[in-house]
């Protein structure tokens, strides 16, 4: 309890710390309204009325000499020859837009539990069922969005091979994920590599498990480093929907012009939202996996891990106390035997292994929509 007392007041204390210094120090601020982004301005009604031949009546009598008793819609040519202007984007335009079980079978048997062994392991197969599921779906528009802002940006620097070099990076970065957790191609290449007759080892485990820590952080690092030329790319979306329109024949209304290329940068937000959502939760479930499961940043071995749950909590429980007193004490020390490193360790290890496939999978089906289907 005196654990969990002190980590509620360092959150507490954090919490309000972050709050005042948001004002003064923003992260998001930084990212988005540092100068270097850059959004496109609609026309206004006056530069579309002069392309249109269509001047702006002065007053009610110009307007019944005109035969206009109800001013109508402005009406201009899909076609007309408007030039989008483009300015900084400043904060008031961002504000206003398999270990897992084997801990089970020891631990249920102490507690005279052995029955729920089954049950239990069912349960976690299917909490880890609804929870991938709910996951995948989550992150299954961000991937389509990455996909279609990670063509733009490569369109945007084919000038600059190096961009292109760390953008192709990091969209695979899921995929060098994936390979990390493939214990075939790994795990088992690096300690028995194919070359000579003789078997020698490259890596230990722990010297593996720490350098696939290391190697997640620099992942992750990179996609934060690529951001703002994904977002970039979002924004020049108002400037490929206004060469779309003039592609197309007819009139279109001027305020449906000005809200196609208002509706851009309104949502550069929520953009940038999809984009850093998995970074973070990726960033988090490695940082939680080195803290939870027992590694180390270090490349020595690793301190052992004892798969059996600890006896501290039933020792304390003394003959004095009654029965419910006995009977949370039992509860505490089952969920604490539970919660051990290797568990911890399978947990932290799926969500980031599916939270890399979910993105790969979804943001490879999006390069083929936007290449395929999105203009058929």
């Amino acid at each position: 309890m005196a654990v969990l007392g002190v980590q509620l007041v360092v959150t507490l204390l954090t919490a309000t710390l972050m709050h005042r210094l948001a004002p003064h120090c923003s992260f998001a601020r930084w990212l988005l309204c540092n100068g270097s982004l850059f959004r496109y301005k609609h026309p206004s009604e006056e530069e579309l009325r002069a392309l249109a031949g269509k001047p702006r009546p002065r007053g009610r009598k110009e307007r019944w000499a005109n035969g206009l008793s109800e001013e109508k819609p402005l009406s201009v040519p899909r076609d007309a020859p408007f030039q989008l202007e483009t300015c900084p984007l400043t904060t008031v335009d961002a504000l206003g837009l398999a270990s897992m079980t084997q801990n089970l079978e020891p631990l249920l048997k102490k507690q005279d539990w052995d029955w729920m062994l089954p049950v239990a392991k069912l349960a976690i197969r299917v909490g880890l069922a609804v929870v991938g599921s709910v996951l995948g779906a989550f992150l299954t528009f961000p991937g389509l969005r990455l996909a279609q802002t990670h063509r733009d940006a490569l369109t945007m620097s084919e000038d600059r091979p190096m961009l292109q070099f760390l953008l192709h990076t990091s969209f695979l970065s899921p995929l060098f994920i994936l390979w990390l957790w493939t214990k075939p191609i790994a795990r088992d290449f690096l300690h028995q590599p194919p070359f000579g007759e003789r078997p020698f080892s490259l890596l230990s485990d722990s010297a593996f498990d720490s350098g696939r820590l290391w190697l997640l952080v620099v992942l992750c690092l990179l996609r934060l480093a690529v951001t703002r030329p994904h977002l970039q790319a979002y924004l020049c979306l108002a400037k490929a929907r206004v060469e779309q329109l003039r592609r197309e024949a007819g009139r279109i209304e001027a305020r449906e012009i000005q809200r196609r290329v208002v509706r851009v940068y309104c949502y550069v937000t929520v953009v940038s939202l999809q984009y850093l959502t998995p970074l973070i939760l990726t960033l988090n479930c490695t940082l939680l996996l080195k803290t939870l499961g027992g590694y180390s940043w270090g490349l020595g071995p690793a301190p052992l891990l004892s798969p059996n749950p600890s006896s501290a909590s039933a020792a304390s429980i003394g003959f004095g106390e009654d029965e419910v007193q006995q009977t949370a004490a039992r509860i505490a020390g089952a969920l604490g035997g539970l919660l051990t490193p290797l568990f911890l360790r399978g947990i932290l290890a799926y969500l980031i292994w599916w939270t890399a496939a979910c993105q790969l999978l979804s943001s490879l089906f999006g390069l083929y929509f936007h290449q395929h289907l999105a203009g058929s």
